[in-house]
């Protein structure tokens, strides 16, 4: 399992977990695209868009393997601002590729991009 060197571990202040520490013997959690709904809490809301940052500011546009980081906040994101590359995709791989997808995330996320944070 590919480790990302210098991707945060978790978001300040919380327990939301951003990448994992080794990887799971008894099996991979798999990739789910999950539904985000409008009254999750702010402090959820914050991890998506702090974890959205993360990505965009450590691969950009690139595509990257998803080697440490966590299938459960990866899937709060996953369909829509975070795709598959490979196909066939295979949902229980740590070698699995994603990219960003910067204009769904734009319209998702408009106050993060608004900043110019480019990587």
């Amino acid at each position: 399992m590919l480790k990302h060197r210098g991707f945060p571990g978790r978001l300040t202040g919380t327990d939301y977990q951003f990448t994992i520490r080794r990887g799971n013997p008894r099996g991979i959690t798999p990739l789910i695209a999950r539904e985000r709904y409008r009254d999750r809490k702010p402090v959820d809301r914050r991890a998506d868009t702090e974890f959205l940052r993360a990505i965009w500011q450590h691969f950009g546009e690139e595509p990257f393997e998803r080697g440490n980081l966590d299938a459960g906040r990866l899937s709060w994101l996953f369909g829509r601002e975070i795709k598959p590359v490979d196909d066939p995709f295979d949902p229980e791989s740590y070698e699995t590729r994603l990219v960003l997808d910067l204009d769904v995330a734009r319209r998702s996320f408009p106050d993060l991009f608004d900043g110019g944070d480019a990587p």
